[in-house]
Parts: C-alpha cells; structure tokens; sequence
C-alpha cells in the first residue's frame, strides 16, 4: 500500500517537468518545420544559447540584479505600510469607513498611466519602480490583515480581555498568531505582483533592469534575449513565491502546516 502510494506520488511529481520538456520539444519541432525567423520566433535552442552569451558577458545577471533589489524594495516598503495601516484600519471603523474608498479608487488606476508620473516625478532611477512595486503590494496585504484581524473569535478577545491584557500582549500572544496565515496569503500574491510593478515601471521609463533589456533588444528584433528576460522574471517571481512559502511554514510550524 506504501510502495504504490510512493510510486504514485513519483508520478505525480515527474508529470510537469515532462509536459514542460514535451511542450519545449514540441515548440523546437516548429520552428524548424515552418522555418519562422528568429525575429519572430526563436527555437528554444537558440534561446537557450542566447542565454548562455548573456550570462557570460554579465548583461542578465547585471540587469536581473537592478529588478531584483526594485522588488525587494517595493516588498518591503509596501508590506511595512500595508501592515501598520491594516491593523490601524481594523481597529478604527470610522477611519476605515473615511479612507477605504480613497484606497480602493487608487487601485483601479492602471500602473501603466501612473508609472510615466513617477517617472517624470522621480527620474529614471530605482525609485520609481520601488514606489510602483510597493503600490501593487500595499493593497493585498492590507486588505488580509484587515481580514485576519476581524476574524479573530469573540470569546479568545474576551477571554484576553478577561485577563486584563494590555494592547501589546493581545498583540503579541492574540492578534499577530491568528493573522499570520492570511497575511501570508496576501505576501504571496504581492510576491509574483510585485515582480509585474517593477517590470511596468522599467518599460516606461529605464536605463537598467529587465523592463529596460526587454525594450532594448525588442528594439533590435533580437526576439531570444525577450524571451531570456522574460524566463528571468518568471525565476525571481518564483524564487520570491517559494521563498515565502517556506518562510511561512517555518514561521506557523505551530499550527502543523505541511
């Protein structure tokens, strides 16, 4: 019953890189049968030498970096506010009432009309990216601690209360313990969207980052390196998602997560 339960779960894991390489395999197939130039579609060969040449020239490691340290900026920034104003909104209805729609609207505003702004405002540089990327993760993380806050049950509050706890044990010992999960929830969202922020941010307006390695070379039809910068992107979303994870299961150990 072990044995096949092991074996099954072998399969399991092995069907998505095998559906990956097929599909790669089949793409590889395509391009060599309709004989489409490299213009318009590379074959994953040759992305994957045009990979290698911008690995070893330090152009991909080089622009990954800039992108990488504008998403951990906008992480942490955003998270920061996103934490201290949802807890300040969950415990003030009344200023909860006044602010939210004014939060709401702000999230309604496409990225790509408010990314020329911060630009134009900001320069260049990283700050720019840095305040799109925290703009796309305030709004997920504040929402779940708002949640999470709110969802913790009447009778722990009163019994909390009934120990005369002061606001920081019931911080401490009550309200960070029941809204760690959701709140981790919302970090994995932001993770991958932050990774959107920084990449809008460097397509309106860069001199460094993979937005910036993906205007270039779309401007020199040089369409392998698109698609190199593009596999980056979905790796530091990934790494950052994976990374949270793990952070989360180390972190709620107490409550048995897997």
């Amino acid at each position: 019953m072990q044995t096949s339960r092991k074996k099954g779960n072998l399969i399991q894991n092995l069907i998505p890189p095998l559906s990956i390489a097929a599909g790669l395999v089949l793409w590889e197939i395509l391009v060599h049968l309709s004989d489409y130039p490299a213009f318009i579609l590379p074959a994953p060969s040759q992305i994957l030498l045009r990979f290698f040449r911008s690995i070893s020239d330090g152009v991909l490691l080089y622009h990954s970096l800039i992108t990488f340290l504008e998403v951990l900026g906008g992480l942490f920034f955003g998270t920061s506010l996103a934490l201290l104003t949802g807890y300040y909104l969950a415990h003030h209805p009344i200023a909860e009432s006044v602010l939210f729609p004014y939060i709401v609207a702000s999230q309604s505003i496409p990225m790509a009309a408010i990314a020329p702004l911060l630009t134009i405002w900001f320069g260049s540089g990283m700050m720019p990216k840095i305040l799109i990327c925290s703009l796309v993760v305030f709004f997920p993380i504040q929402i779940n601690v708002i949640i999470g806050l709110r969802e913790i049950p009447r009778n722990l509050l009163d019994l909390m209360h009934s120990m005369r706890a002061d606001r920081l044990a019931l911080l401490r010992y009550l309200e960070i313990p029941s809204a760690l999960p959701v709140v981790f929830g919302g970090l994995r969202i932001s993770a991958t969207l932050s990774v959107i922020g920084a990449v809008v941010g460097e397509l309106t307006g860069a001199d460094a980052g993979l937005g910036y390695l993906i205007n270039t070379a779309r401007g020199q039809y040089d369409t392998a390196m698109v698609f190199v910068a593009v596999g980056m992107l979905m790796l530091i979303a990934i790494s950052l998602y994976t990374g949270i994870v793990l952070l989360e299961r180390r972190i709620l150990r107490w409550q048995g997560t897997d």
